[in-house]
């Protein structure tokens, strides 16, 4: 599951658990500040560094306990582990609704400040934080629609590979 800052990762990872699926907060289960290229853990708190744990996400997905497990959330280091994913949801809104859930973050959140939500705004336009061919899902819709949209594809897509 990826897309901007805003587009409902964290509320669709919610809503998969909920539901009785094994989803992974990556941006809380996984993920730290270091190099995008080489791992190594820098100081600071930056959008350019939040990158996830490779050998995490390699183990995770390894592991044939679950029948499907939901990555939910960004990493700037994704293209060291997104070939070993079926597939890649992401989350789109337009920009009205972009700001609007930003408005609701307390500033102590990301994208709670205004430098945060002129690099979200960028990113939004631009996407070039999101990986490319994934299955867009429109999340304007309720929580409850998305993630029904998303299990739907999930399931569809497994049948075509087997």
């Amino acid at each position: 599951m990826e897309g901007v800052s805003g587009t409902g990762k964290t509320s669709v990872c919610k809503e998969l658990q909920r539901r009785g699926y094994h989803a992974i907060n990556g941006d809380r289960e996984l993920a730290y500040q270091g190099d995008p290229e080489t791992g190594t853990r820098t100081d600071g708190v930056t959008h350019e560094h939040h990158i996830w744990h490779v050998d995490k996400v390699k183990a995770l997905v390894a592991n044939q306990d679950e029948a499907v497990t939901f990555f939910c959330g960004g990493s700037r280091n994704f293209s060291k582990f997104i070939d070993l994913f079926d597939g890649v949801f992401v989350l789109e809104v337009d920009l009205d609704t972009l700001n609007r859930r930003l408005d609701e973050r307390p500033e102590n959140k990301w994208g709670g400040k205004k430098t945060e939500r002129e690099l979200i705004a960028r990113l939004h336009q631009t996407k070039e934080d999101i990986p490319k061919n994934g299955i867009i899902i429109d999340a304007t819709a309720p929580i409850g629609h998305v993630v029904d949209e998303i299990v739907r594809q999930s399931e569809e897509n497994n049948r075509q590979r087997q």
